[in-house]
Order: structure tokens, then C-alpha cells, then sequence
């Protein structure tokens, strides 16, 4: 007997503002932009692609496009996806990854 599973969507667990917000700023953190472009596509569809693709100004097909596995949207497409779910970017400084260079003492 063949066991019965079912598929994993991880936008079925991105089901509050909060998470969605969490998830995405984590994927800028990581400065990978597969990851930015494959959480903005996760969070869009977790509230409805028609719908964030009607607020972008986009039809749901591009949307679908510029999101995908090889997507490979332009800035402005992300900004106007970003604004479409109500979010937006800002930036700080990175931290610095170099220690500290210690003084020598005389």
C-alpha cells in the first residue's frame, strides 16, 4: 500500500502579516536575489495573485513570470509588487563582517 501524501506549499504557512513580513526581510538580509524574488512570489501568492497583481498594475500571467523559478524581474516590477503588498524598502548599514583591528600598545 502506497502511502498517501500531499503536497507542501510553504505560502500555506505564511498565513499572517507578520511571517510574511519576517520572511521577506529575511530574504533581503541574505542579499541572494533568487531568494528575495522566490519570497516576494511566496507571500504574493499567500494573499492572492490576482489580487497583488491587480494592485501592481501587472496581469496575473506576468506576475506568474516575473516570480517564477527563472524569473528575473526588473527593479521597478519588484517596487511595484513590494508596494502592492503594502511594504516598503529601506536601508542601514551592513554589519561589518571584519574584526575589530586591535591597537598596540607601547
Amino acid at each position: 500500500m502506497i502511502p498517501k501524501t500531499t503536497r507542501f506549499d510553504a505560502a500555506d504557512y505564511l498565513d499572517t502579516e507578520e511571517r510574511q513580513v519576517a520572511y521577506i526581510a529575511a530574504a533581503l538580509e541574505s542579499g541572494d536575489a533568487d531568494f528575495v524574488r522566490d519570497a516576494l512570489g511566496l507571500v504574493a501568492r499567500a494573499r492572492g495573485m490576482g489580487g497583488i497583481a491587480k494592485k501592481a498594475g501587472l496581469n496575473r500571467e506576468s506576475l506568474y513570470k516575473a516570480l517564477g523559478e527563472t524569473g528575473n524581474p526588473e527593479f521597478g516590477t519588484v517596487m511595484r509588487i513590494v508596494r502592492a503588498l503594502g511594504l516598503t524598502l529601506s536601508a542601514r548599514p551592513a554589519a561589518s563582517r571584519q574584526t575589530p583591528k586591535r591597537r598596540r600598545v607601547a
